[in-house]
């Protein structure tokens, strides 16, 4: 399992009283992953930049998928624009991924058969060890999680990063996500304007 993978199990599990937007949500399962890269040699980050390291081929397919996508000539890609880039619908992958390899299932809600279906982690050692990472309140997986929304409450203090090119990912991550914000408020305001100019005085 990946850092991202954790990270999606982590945010339905426990289910959230506030779900995650997919689009937040993608855009820390793009970080999680180029974070993944990091740690294993395949990028480095120089100042803002992703810079390609050694050929890797990692076992997971949407990391591997991840590495076949990275700009291997300078200019290289900023982090931001590698956020918004591969997390394009990156949640959805990530959902159809983990329901193929069995560590999501999906249930209905309430006792009606027909109720709406929800998609919740299997018991699965997927699951376990993405609860454990959460529960050791493991940095960089509490970090992206804060990204999205969920916070269970410790200082931030607690979640120190110890290395420079993961902080600097992390931070970028947060930007992004109230980048993101930022423009469904003002979507709304501007859909609130534009019903109000119909409704009239």
């Amino acid at each position: 399992m990946t850092t991202a993978k954790d990270l999606f199990i982590t945010t339905l599990d426990p289910r959230p009283e506030h779900p995650v937007g997919q689009g937040d949500l993608s855009l820390a399962l793009a970080g999680a992953e180029l974070i993944d890269l990091v740690g294993a040699g395949a990028v480095a980050v120089d100042g803002d930049r992703i810079v390609p390291g050694e050929p890797w081929t990692p076992d997971d397919a949407l990391l591997g998928d991840a590495v076949e996508r990275l700009t291997r000539h300078p200019p290289y890609e900023r982090i931001d624009d590698w956020l918004w880039r591969r997390g394009k619908d990156l949640s959805a992958a990530y959902q159809d991924g983990l329901e193929r390899d069995g560590e999501l299932t999906r249930k209905r809600s309430g006792r009606s058969p027909f109720g709406p279906e929800r998609v919740e982690p299997a018991d699965t050692p997927g699951r376990r060890r993405a609860a454990d990472r959460r529960d050791a309140r493991e940095p960089v997986l509490a970090a992206l999680a804060s990204a999205v929304g969920i916070d269970d409450d410790r200082d931030d203090g607690e979640r120190a990063l110890d290395d420079e090119a993961v902080t600097t990912v992390v931070a970028a991550v947060h930007d992004a996500v109230m980048e993101l914000e930022a423009v469904r408020q003002r979507r709304t305001i501007e859909n609130a304007a534009f019903a109000n100019l119909w409704r009239g005085p």
